[in-house]
C-alpha cells in the first residue's frame, strides 16, 4: 500500500470510530454535492443523461478511480452493472476495526452517492448488491439504473383509481427498487391505513427486509406526517408525488396535512423529496 492510501484508511478508522453512520452520509452528501456544483456546468450533460454518463461523472471524474478497476458486466440504454475492484480504505478499516461492511456502507456511502447522482438526473438511481460485497465477495457488484417516474406515478394513479372503485376518496402509492415493484396498494378503509403505509408495509415483506435503503416510494401526493416517519422508519431513499398536501387542502380534503417536508421531527436519516411528478393528472383524479 502507498503511504497515501495507508493515510486514507487511517482517516477512515477514525471517521468510523467517531462518528455514526449518519453522520457520516450527511458529511459524504455535502462534499459530493459540493463538488458536483463546482465543477459540472450546466450544460455539460445532456438533459437525459445515461447510467454510462452518470457512471463516467461518479467514478472517472469525482473519484478519479482508473477504468482497469471497475469492470462493466452488464449495459443497455437503462442501466449499467459494474464489479467494483479499486483498493477501498473504508474495506481495510472496517476489517481493521471487526465492522461489517454490508452495514457501513449501507448506513453511510448509498444514499450520499445517490445524493451526488440526483445533481445529474434523480431518475439515476444507485444500488449495491449487499450479497456480493467485499470481503464476502471478491468484487462489489454496484449498478446505477434509470426509474421512469412518470410511468412509476401512472401504477399509483391507477391503484388510485381502483381506491375510489370501492368508495374511497382515492389514494394509491408503489414501493419501487431499481426497476422491480416490490409492492402497490390504495387506500380502501383497510384498518384506516393510507395508501402509502400499506405499500411501504408489503415492500418490507417482498424484501424480507425492513430496511427499504434505495427504493422510492411513489404516491399521486406528498404523504402527510404519519406517512412520511413510516417511511423515514422503513429507511426508504426517495419519496416521489405528484400533488402537494397544500394544494389538497386546497381542494377541500380533510387530511392531516402537515407536509413532510415540513415535519418538526428531525429525520435520523437522508429522504429525497421529489414533487410534482405528473402533477396535472393527479389533480384531475383528486378534484
Amino acid at each position: 500500500m502507498t503511504d497515501l492510501f495507508d493515510l486514507k484508511v487511517k482517516r477512515q478508522i477514525e471517521r468510523l470510530t467517531q462518528h455514526t453512520g449518519q453522520t457520516i452520509e450527511a458529511e459524504v452528501a455535502l462534499k459530493r454535492i459540493a463538488w458536483y456544483q463546482q465543477n459540472v456546468r450546466p450544460g455539460d450533460h445532456p438533459d437525459r443523461p445515461s447510467p454510462r454518463q452518470a457512471f463516467e461523472l461518479l467514478f472517472f471524474d469525482y473519484m478519479q478511480l482508473p477504468e482497469s478497476e471497475l469492470r462493466v458486466v452488464l449495459e443497455t440504454e437503462t442501466e449499467i452493472v459494474w464489479l467494483s475492484l479499486n483498493p477501498c480504505p473504508t474495506l481495510i478499516a472496517t476489517q481493521q476495526l471487526g465492522l461489517d461492511t454490508r452495514q457501513v456502507c449501507r448506513a453511510a456511502y448509498e444514499k450520499s452517492t445517490q445524493a451526488f447522482l440526483s445533481q445529474l438526473d434523480p431518475q439515476l438511481r444507485f444500488l449495491r448488491s449487499y450479497e456480493e460485497i467485499r470481503p464476502y465477495a471478491s468484487f462489489c457488484r454496484e449498478m446505477i439504473v434509470r426509474v421512469d417516474f412518470a410511468a412509476m406515478i401512472r401504477i399509483a394513479l391507477e391503484e388510485a383509481r381502483a381506491s375510489k372503485q370501492v368508495g374511497h376518496r382515492g389514494y394509491g402509492a408503489i414501493v419501487v427498487l431499481g426497476q422491480r415493484i416490490l409492492a402497490q396498494a390504495h387506500a380502501a378503509g383497510l384498518n384506516g391505513l393510507h395508501a402509502e403505509v400499506i405499500a411501504l408495509q408489503q415492500a418490507v415483506r417482498a424484501l424480507g427486509d425492513s430496511n427499504l435503503s434505495g427504493s422510492i416510494l411513489f404516491s399521486i401526493c406528498e404523504p402527510c406526517r404519519e406517512c412520511y416517519s413510516v417511511a423515514r422508519q422503513a429507511n426508504v431513499t426517495s419519496i416521489v408525488y405528484g400533488l402537494s398536501n397544500e394544494e389538497l387542502t386546497q381542494h377541500g380534503e380533510s387530511s392531516p396535512a402537515t407536509r413532510s417536508s415540513e415535519s418538526s421531527e428531525p429525520s435520523p436519516v437522508m429522504i429525497e423529496l421529489i414533487g410534482h411528478v405528473l402533477h396535472d393528472e393527479c389533480r384531475a383524479l383528486i378534484k
